[in-house]
């Protein structure tokens, strides 16, 4: 809708209408668990039993806190690693990527392009189930053939690492490659006149220019790895993520700590995104 354009009293009302009942969709869950996080009830779920805090600091079997539940704190120190090292390997792989695709001429460039895409298209299941399938043969083969348990291919912490990767640096070349499309090449050509080696040229030049676009994939790669389930759920083993985490604990039923976990959640990624506001505009 083009604002300039003349809107009656009808359209203007319903667009407002529109807005508020758009924002009350998107926020209404996330108010309704922390209003439940301290809820006085054995379930995470209504009516109203009066206020506690013991869903966070509680010590007791039948009122045991976040702060005290050491399976929920181990799965969140385990999506903490995992998503640190998703967001290493993205970065490096994914900025490589993007000066590849757009500072460099090779044969078949467009199909590969292509196929860099394609993980964001495949649905997370399947991508999981392929990842976990290839990984098995693979292991297979190489305990049939050389005798070698390759701890690598089995379930666990470092092939769920690789298979978030296998998307999620996706998403961080097309971040900073729509960045790179802007940079001014003379910029790097004057530099080397100058005398700068190629690599002083990137370290002092270029990465300086696609610094917020690193640091803002960078944090979108974070949090889609702390988050992702679809894929992870084919490939953990013993140390559960978070997300596989809290979906045993629903699926078997569990307490209203799960709302304090998403709580905590919900306010930690909202401080952050305050936080990259706040100094976005101060550095503008």
């Amino acid at each position: 809708m083009i604002r300039t354009m003349p809107r009656s009293r009808g359209t203007a009302l319903g667009l407002k209408l529109y807005v508020i009942l758009y924002f009350i969709f998107l926020f209404a869950p996330l108010l309704v668990t922390c209003i439940l996080a301290f809820n006085d009830s054995q379930f995470p779920s209504l009516p109203w039993k009066g206020f506690t805090v013991e869903w966070f600091t509680g010590d007791k079997p039948d009122r045991l806190g976040i702060f005290h539940d050491q399976i929920n704190i181990d799965s969140i120190w385990v999506s903490i690693r995992v998503a640190f090292f998703v967001t290493l390997l993205s970065l490096g792989v994914g900025t490589c990527g993007a000066f590849l695709f757009e500072q460099e001429q090779f044969p078949g460039k467009q199909a590969f392009y292509f196929l860099m895409i394609s993980p964001l298209v495949i649905p997370g299941v399947i991508l999981g189930i392929s990842i976990l399938m290839f990984s098995t043969t693979l292991g297979v083969f190489f305990e049939n053939h050389w005798g070698l348990d390759v701890a690598l291919f089995r379930p666990g912490f470092w092939l769920v690492v690789l298979g978030q990767f296998s998307f999620i640096a996706t998403l961080v070349t097309l971040v900073v490659s729509a960045r790179l499309k802007k940079f001014d090449r003379s910029l790097e050509e004057a530099a080397m006149n100058l005398g700068a080696s190629r690599f002083e040229v990137i370290w002092h030049i270029t990465l300086r220019f696609l610094k917020p676009a690193i640091i803002g994939s960078g944090a979108v790669a974070f949090l889609m790895s702390f988050e992702n389930f679809n894929t992870s759920l084919f490939l953990v083993g013993s140390e559960a993520t978070l997300p596989i985490n809290l979906y045993l604990q629903v699926r078997d039923g569990s307490t209203p700590v799960i709302n304090a976990i998403s709580f905590l959640l919900i306010v930690g990624t909202s401080m952050l995104a305050l936080l990259n506001l706040y100094f976005s505009k101060k550095k503008d």
